[in-house]
């Protein structure tokens, strides 16, 4: 599993960004892909999933709010 931050999550449209701790890109995150309801600021714990066309956040878990 895999250590980010929440940077953005619009309950709403079910989606938002997941800023990673080791760098990198932003990562789309949907509410398909979460275990834990997120916010804003939570640090989260979270899984990947390799497509042919793209990265899908998955098992998203909220560590601190």
């Amino acid at each position: 599993m895999r250590l980010g931050t929440v940077k953005y999550y619009d309950d709403e449209k079910g989606l938002g960004l997941i800023t990673p701790s080791n760098g990198g890109k932003d990562l789309i995150v949907s509410a398909k892909g979460l275990i834990d309801k997120i916010q804003t600021q939570n640090i989260v714990l979270f899984d990947l999933n390799f497509a042919a066309n793209n990265v899908e956040v998955v098992k998203v878990i909220v560590l601190k709010s």
